[in-house]
């Protein structure tokens, strides 16, 4: 059972983590855990679809720059640059800034930095935040600074793609967590492996969005909505949004 929702513990993101650590954020607890098991989880394992989805949405091409925020492990990163496409993933996490960085992928930079600090300008031609890596995990009050952030780094005409969870799906075939409706918060205690397979558990919040929430944030944050979409972990398409999808996939542009 789900322990009941607390705002204060989703609020207070600073603080100290399990080994003593200062942190910024508590995702960082569950990520030192975890480290590149991560990448053992059946929802990485579409990469290669979801990048080829991107490419096309976003109009990437070999050359061109993008902004990867909340990059995880990398494994988007890795997968643009090895197509010519140069990225630079930030991560609130450094466990998993440093797993990113020993891929050594040509092409693709990493850095701790907070979603919520972004001060790039104009500097890439798209930037993403995909499940979950930054967008969506801010107790739903940040999140549109993010956005904001995000559409700030790109160039005018530069896209930005950003994934949500469904606020529909939740709240439909809520399972063993608890949602707060006034917020648009989920929470579950959750059990994830570290590296060696030992168990841990923790707590999770997610915020989860409907089409319209996503829209609004985008024209909040100056951005022209290209497409909303339903999609999965390996299934990005252009689906139009339902109540049974549990992802959304916005992608809009910078206008100029």
């Amino acid at each position: 059972m789900a322990r009941p929702f607390d705002r204060r513990a989703c609020s207070r993101v600073e603080g100290f983590g399990e080994d003593g650590s200062v942190r910024d954020h508590w995702f960082e607890d569950i990520a030192a855990h975890t480290g590149e098991a991560y990448l053992r989880y059946s929802f990485t394992k579409g990469t290669e679809q979801e990048v080829d989805f991107l490419v096309d949405a976003l109009g990437l091409e070999p050359g061109m720059r993008v902004l990867d925020v909340g990059c995880g492990p990398g494994r988007h990163a890795h997968e643009l640059a090895r197509r010519g496409i140069a990225v630079h993933g930030i991560d609130i996490s450094q466990r998993f800034v440093d797993v990113a960085r020993a891929e050594g992928v040509a092409g693709a930079t990493f850095e701790r930095l907070d979603a919520r600090a972004l001060d790039f300008d104009s500097e890439f031609d798209a930037s993403i935040s995909l499940c979950q890596g930054a967008f969506g995990l801010l107790g739903g009050s940040d999140d549109g600074a993010v956005l904001a952030g995000m559409a700030r780094a790109v160039r005018p005409g530069g896209r930005v793609g950003v994934s949500a969870f469904s606020a529909y799906f939740q709240v439909r075939y809520l399972e063993d967590s608890t949602f707060d409706a006034d917020a648009g918060v989920n929470h579950e205690r959750t059990t994830v492996k570290d590296p060696a397979g030992n168990d841990a558990e923790f707590d999770l919040w997610t915020t989860c969005f409907t089409p319209r929430e996503l829209r609004l944030l985008a024209a909040a944050a100056g951005l022209e909505e290209r497409g909303l979409w339903s999609v999965g972990p390996g299934e990005y398409a252009r689906n139009p949004p339902t109540i049974d999808s549990y992802e959304f996939l916005l992608v809009a542009a910078r206008p100029g």
